[in-house]
C-alpha cells in the first residue's frame, strides 16, 4: 500500500491498456479449461440455419456457469469478497498513519529536519519525501504481507517463496522512492509557486507523470521484475501477429514473460505509446491456455490499444484529478485552520501536511470506489466487444472468462458488480459470447 498521492499514478499501470483480460490465478488444480456439459450448445461448421433457432443465448450461458464445481465457485467468492473487506482495511490503515504523522507531530519534526539539512527548497521536499515513503511502507507492510504473500499462498494464486518476493518488495520500493520523490517534488514546487491555481498545475503534473509512466514502464520498469523473450512457437505467434496487422499495431514480435515464477495468474498485454508498444503473453497463459482462448485474449487486449483507452483514461483520470484536487483544496485549507497550529502544519506549500493531503486523497478515493471501478469496466466492456469481433472466438472468451472467476465472483448481483467489479463480472461476458454466436451462426 502506498500514500494515495502515488496510488493513483500507480493505478496508471494497471489501466486498461496495460492490464489483462484473461488475469486469472489458477491454481494448478484449476489450470485446465472446466469441463463442460456435452449437452451445451455447439457451433460447428455443419450448423445450419435452421439450428440457430434452437440457440438459446441465456441457456448456453447457464451452462457454461453450471460447468464450475460448486467447491471451485465457492472457493472463487470467498477470495473475492475478502477483497471487500481488504478495500475497507486498506482505507482505515491509510487513514490511521496519515493521523498518527499527523498528530506525533511526526510529520512535523521530518520537516524541520529537512529544513536543517538544506536550505534549497526542492532539496528540503526531497529530504522529507524519502523518510515519509519509507516510514508509510514500513508501517503499511504487515497488511501488505498479509494481502500480497500469504493470502495469495492460501487460495494457491503465488508461486514465490518469502525470499524472490520480498526482494521484489524492495525493488518495487525503491522505484517508488525514486520516482514519488520526484513527483512530491514538483507537486510541492507547483503548491509554492501557484498557490491560488495548484490544482489546475497539479492536474498537469499528474497527468504528464502518469503517460510517461505508461509510456516508459513496458521498456524500463517491466523487465526489472520478469523476462520477456520473442514467442518462438509459430502457430501462436502468426495467428497473433496477423490480428494484429488487421488492426494497424505496430508490432513486429511477440513476447513471452516468465510469470509463471511468481504466480499461476494467466495474462496478456498490448502495451505503451508512440515506439514502445509491445505484444507480450505471459507463459502460464501458453501453458493453460488453448489456441483459440488465446486468440480471445489477444484480441480483448488489441481492442485496448486500437480503441485508445490508454489516452481515454488519462483524460479520465485528469478530470477526476482536477475534481479531487479542488475538493483537497477546500478540506485542507479547512483542516488546517482547525488543526493547523496543533499539527505545527502551516500551509498547503508545507511538506508537513503531506499526510493530511493523503488523508484527504485516501478518502475521496475510497468513496469514489464505484465510479473508478465504473470507468474501467466501460472501457472493458468496450475491448469485450471489440475482441469477440476480432477473434470469433466465443467459446475461447466463455472458457476465459471461467478461468477469471478462479479469482474474481463469476456471478455477482447488480450492486456488487457496480461498486467493486473494474472489469464485467464472468456472466455478463460469457453473455456477450453467447449473443454473438447466437447472431454468427452459419
Amino acid at each position: 500500500m502506498m500514500p494515495h498521492t502515488l496510488a493513483l499514478v500507480l493505478l496508471v499501470i494497471a489501466s486498461p491498456t496495460t492490464s489483462t483480460f484473461a488475469s486469472t490465478q489458477d491454481s494448478p488444480a484449476q489450470a485446465a479449461s472446466p469441463t463442460i456439459p456435452d449437452n451445451r450448445p455447439s457451433y460447428n461448421s455443419n450448423t445450419t440455419a435452421g439450428d440457430t433457432k434452437h440457440f438459446d443465448p441465456a441457456a448456453a450461458t447457464q451452462a457454461w456457469l453450471d460447468s464450475v464445481p460448486s467447491n471451485q465457485r465457492e472457493k472463487s467468492d470467498a477470495y473475492f469478497e475478502g477483497g471487500y473487506w481488504l478495500i475497507l482495511w486498506n482505507f482505515l490503515l491509510t487513514g490511521a498513519i496519515c493521523v498518527f504523522l499527523l498528530e506525533s507531530r511526526l510529520s512535523a519534526r521530518l520537516r524541520d529536519f529537512s529544513e536543517g539539512v538544506t536550505n534549497i527548497r526542492n532539496l528540503q521536499i526531497a529530504c522529507y519525501a524519502v523518510p515519509y515513503l519509507l516510514l508509510f511502507y514500513a508501517l503499511s507492510f504487515p497488511l501488505n504481507l498479509y494481502e500480497n504473500f500469504f493470502r495469495e499462498h492460501q487460495y494457491g494464486m503465488a508461486t514465490q517463496s518469502f525470499a524472490p518476493w520480498f526482494r521484489e518488495q524492495l525493488l518495487g520500493l525503491s522505484l517508488t522512492l525514486i520516482g514519488g520523490t520526484f513527483l512530491v517534488v514538483v507537486l510541492y514546487a507547483v503548491f509554492r509557486r501557484a498557490p491560488r491555481t495548484w490544482r489546475i498545475w497539479g492536474t498537469i503534473v499528474m497527468i504528464i507523470f502518469s503517460a510517461t509512466l505508461v509510456l516508459i514502464a513496458p521498456v524500463y520498469i517491466e523487465p526489472l521484475f520478469n523476462t520477456y523473450k520473442p514467442l518462438s512457437d509459430p502457430k501462436i505467434r502468426d495467428r497473433i501477429l496477423a490480428m494484429a496487422r488487421a488492426n494497424e499495431i505496430p508490432v513486429k514480435q511477440v513476447f513471452e514473460v516468465d510469470a509463471s515464477r511468481q504466480t499461476t495468474r494467466v495474462s496478456a498485454n498490448v502495451s505503451g505509446l508512440l515506439g514502445t508498444t509491445r505484444v507480450a503473453l505471459n507463459d502460464n497463459l501458453l501453458k493453460q491456455c488453448t489456441v483459440p482462448e488465446i486468440r480471445a485474449v489477444m484480441a480483448h487486449e488489441m481492442g485496448h490499444y486500437v480503441l485508445d483507452h490508454g489516452a481515454k483514461l488519462l483524460t479520465y483520470l485528469g478530470i477526476l484529478m482536477l475534481i479531487g484536487f479542488a475538493l483537497t483544496r477546500i478540506l485542507f485549507n479547512a483542516a488546517v485552520k482547525r488543526w493547523g497550529k496543533r499539527w505545527h502544519v502551516r500551509d498547503i506549500a508545507d511538506p508537513a501536511g503531506l499526510p493530511l493531503l493523503a488523508l484527504i486523497f485516501s478518502i475521496l478515493l475510497f468513496f469514489a470506489t464505484p465510479i473508478l471501478n465504473t470507468v474501467v469496466r466501460v472501457t472493458e466492456r468496450e475491448a469485450d466487444a471489440f475482441g469477440i469481433n476480432t477473434s470469433r472466438e466465443p467459446d475461447g472468451m466463455a472458457q476465459v472468462a471461467l478461468k477469471l472467476g478462479v479469482y474474481r465472483k463469476l456471478n455477482p448481483n447488480p450492486l456488487e458488480e457496480f461498486i467493486f467489479f473494474d472489469h464485467p463480472s464472468g456472466r455478463g461476458r460469457i453473455r456477450m459470447a453467447m449473443d454473438w454466436k447466437a447472431e454468427n451462426l452459419p
